[in-house]
């Protein structure tokens, strides 16, 4: 079964961290580029990182670069997101998506979410 399951979110104070993993089964992540989005209260869903594959490139949202940091541990089929000096508006439940083309099989993969909750 194709999977991808997020965890580490949880509730935290403006200026703390948290790191998101994203474990991938069914599948191997060496061949997908891996992103994290995120979705707060009555906004829409925004892209907040993205690595190609092998990791080469990494792209951020303006919102989160220099503060968030997006790697990937192939051996463990696990992507992870780092997040640093947090604060309030990064409040939202952060999503995982894979998605692989040719030469390969075609996939788009979504998590299931985790919730990060930003508050003093």
């Amino acid at each position: 079964q194709v999977q991808l399951v997020e965890s580490g979110g949880g509730l935290v104070q403006p200026g703390g961290s948290l790191r998101l993993s994203c474990a991938a089964s069914g599948f191997t992540i060496g061949t997908c580029s891996m992103s994290w989005y995120r979705q707060a209260p009555g906004k829409e869903r925004e892209l907040v990182a993205i690595t190609s594959i092998a990791g080469v490139r990494t792209t951020y949202a303006d919102s989160v670069e220099g503060r968030f940091t997006i790697s990937r541990d192939n051996a463990r089929n696990t992507v992870y997101l780092q997040m640093d000096s947090l604060r309030p508006e990064d409040t939202a439940v952060y999503y995982c998506n894979a998605v692989q083309r040719f030469p390969y099989t075609n996939l788009d993969v979504w998590g299931q979410g985790t919730l990060v909750t930003v508050s003093s």
